[in-house]
């Protein structure tokens, strides 16, 4: 069934150039948005999603290694990469400086989300990889499975928190840790359940 004599090599380097410049990049946004957190629950999750980001980012550098890859190559598109990251860190400062402390945990929030997008997917096509079968899905495959699972936390979690801190500014009440949280959510079907379960948990909390 291995279809790996189908795949266009040359993105499969780019996918784990783009995929390597995105950790990085992701320690950097975690790093500026602890800085811009409020609320204790959240600040104590973006650390521990520092630390795994920070893992990941060493995970890859070991298959870089096994491919025999130089993790500081550069290609058109992990440069895009870069410069989304540093955009990303730069719009969290700037939050910081000219907004309420409020608002710029919301902009923190919705950084790491769009950060988290790309990384969620640069995995998700990793695993792609890792069915087509042949010599670099052995590579790849260790690394897909210590990581993926993180990714889906990470992204699906901190979508909660942007959408019960936003429901939260707007004066409205709001789930905190978001139900993605409580419920340990790893998938998209799971996080589409646990936003449905929101107004249940509200009810539950007045009682």
């Amino acid at each position: 069934m291995a279809r790996s004599s189908n795949l266009n090599k040359d993105q499969v380097h780019e996918l784990l150039l783009q995929a390597l410049e995105t950790e990085r990049g992701g320690i950097q946004v975690y790093t500026a948005a602890i800085k811009a957190a409020q609320n204790d629950d959240l600040k104590k999750e973006w650390k521990e999603y520092l630390d795994e980001t920070t893992t990941h980012e060493q995970v890859l550098t070991r298959v870089f290694e096994q491919l025999e890859m130089d993790t500081e190559e550069q290609s058109p598109g992990r440069k895009v990469v870069a410069h989304q990251g540093q955009s990303l860190v730069m719009a969290i400062e700037m939050a910081m400086k000219t907004a309420t402390p409020e608002a710029a945990q919301l902009v923190a929030a919705e950084c790491v989300v769009l950060a988290e997008t790309k990384d969620h997917q640069n995995w998700e096509l990793i695993g792609k990889v890792v069915e087509a079968g042949g010599p670099l899905a052995k590579v790849l495959q260790p690394a897909y499975e210590a990581v993926e699972q993180d990714e889906d936390h990470h992204l699906y979690h901190t979508m909660g928190w942007c959408r019960e801190l936003w429901i939260q500014s707007l004066g409205m009440p709001a789930v905190l840790p978001p139900p993605e949280e409580v419920k340990q959510v790893e998938t998209a079907i799971g996080a589409a359940r646990a936003e449905k379960s929101r107004d249940d948990m509200l009810k539950s909390s007045k009682h």
